[in-house]
């Protein structure tokens, strides 16, 4: 018999539950935004590729992944929560003017030729569903500069965070493909290696096309905008450590749906949107359809987070006013950068015939560039107690984060030298 203390005490932790739960409800944005616009097309033509070329072997990359993205994520949210500013204004104040000029001009390269990349494909994806780039790329172009400048900060973090829910159709795809489960959690526990150097350069690529620079710049400058508090925070970096795992998660099930039909029938594919036509014959008509969804959706979150991304780097950098919740004449260099970093990308991807595998390579070898040196940005800021007190890192979380960094130091060297070699 439950007696009336037992069930005070029942309701009394019903109510902690429920508040608990409507905290990390309330802080849910920026960990799973940033993780999923690093699940971009480029990235999704990525896993496409690994599932295709090499099927489950690589799975255990995801794997290994998952915690240096989650580490990467925490750290960045972390500095921008206790000191209330964003990387590129903490870079400004603690370097020299030449080192910030350098790494902000690195950095909106690098995010200029990614965003052309998206809305290269959000064309991709409207092929798929019938509709020509000379359309779909101009209309949606302007409801994303419509959302990201004219909404407020919790109405665009909605409209981004169900763009990013929408990748759940690629569990579908991977299900429907009816994989084979043993081989797959063989190739997550069972690390397999090659000295080929397309083999290298594949697992360069997957590293690469998940831990991004501007996604570091992006997280941080999401909580501070968001006005995230210390109190708060412990929900936070459980939002960024669960939307580390549903971005691989998504990962997982593009690798089984490609190795699981296009492998073993010996299918070559170059990008995403030919890894969708080449599942319909094999899964009918619904399994293109999802990877189209996917594509769509992941590209128009990726174009909407990159110039949102930019604005806070350059803004941050040279004091200017920024967020998203200012107009054109409360902060016009933030709202003007956006609008030349969404309309210029989408005119450049809807001209016929752009080698647009030159522009994602050049791309991705800048980002590889500059990651390390963000990370060393992150790890130099992180550890300086005038700037993080008591919320420095301890000496667990210094060697696991200096193991990362010299591990995509070493690994970005190659991909730099990649060019030359292939």
């Amino acid at each position: 018999m439950t007696t009336g203390r037992e069930k005070l005490r029942r309701r009394t932790f019903g109510r902690i539950g429920r508040t608990r739960l409507l905290i990390f409800l309330s802080v849910v944005g920026p960990g799973f935004i940033a993780a999923n616009a690093g699940n971009d097309a480029g990235g999704i033509t990525t896993w496409s590729v690994i599932g295709a070329r090499y099927g489950y072997s690589l799975i255990w990359v995801l794997v290994l992944i998952t915690p240096i993205l989650a580490v990467v994520q925490e750290m960045n949210a972390r500095v921008g929560v206790v000191t209330g500013r964003g990387l590129a204004a903490l870079i400004r104040e603690n370097f020299s003017l030449k080192v910030t000029a350098l790494a902000i001009l690195t950095a909106v390269v690098a995010n200029f030729g990614t965003t052309v990349a998206e809305f290269s494909g959000i064309a991709a994806a409207g092929s798929l569903f019938g509709v020509p780039p000379y359309v779909g790329v101009p209309v949606l172009s302007i409801l994303i500069w419509l959302l990201v400048t004219r909404g407020t900060y919790r109405k665009t973090e909605r409209v981004l965070l169900g763009l990013g829910f929408v990748l759940v159709a690629y569990i579908a795809a991977g299900i429907l493909a009816g994989p084979d489960w043993s081989a797959a959690l063989d190739g997550a526990t069972h690390p397999s290696f090659s000295s080929e150097s397309l083999w290298l350069f594949t697992v360069i690529a997957a590293v690469g096309t998940t831990l991004t620079p501007w996604g570091q710049f992006f997280i941080q400058a999401a909580v501070v905008d968001k006005k995230v508090s210390l109190r708060q925070y412990v929900y936070t970096k459980y939002e960024i450590f669960a939307g580390s795992v549903f971005m691989t998660v998504i990962d997982f099930f593009i690798v089984l749906a490609c190795a699981a039909t296009l492998y073993d029938k010996g299918i070559v594919i170059e990008s995403a949107e030919e890894a969708a036509m080449a599942l319909e014959p094999l899964l009918g008509e619904v399994a293109r359809y999802l990877f189209g969804l996917g594509l769509l959706a992941v590209s128009i979150l990726a174009a909407g987070v990159l110039p949102l991304a930019t604005a806070y780097v350059v803004c941050e950098a040279f004091g200017f006013e920024s967020g998203l919740d200012t107009g054109f004449r409360e902060a016009p260099v933030f709202n003007g950068i956006i609008t030349f970093l969404i309309f210029v990308p989408a005119l450049i991807a809807s001209i016929p015939g752009l080698p647009l595998i030159r522009v994602i390579v050049s791309a991705q070898v800048l980002n590889g560039v500059l990651l390390p040196v963000i990370l060393l940005f992150t790890l130099k800021l992180i550890n300086d107690p005038a700037v993080m007190g008591t919320h420095a890192n301890g000496r667990v979380s210094n060697a696991i984060a200096w193991t990362f960094t010299v591990a995509l130091i070493a690994m970005s060297a190659v991909l730099l030298l990649s060019p030359f070699v292939f």
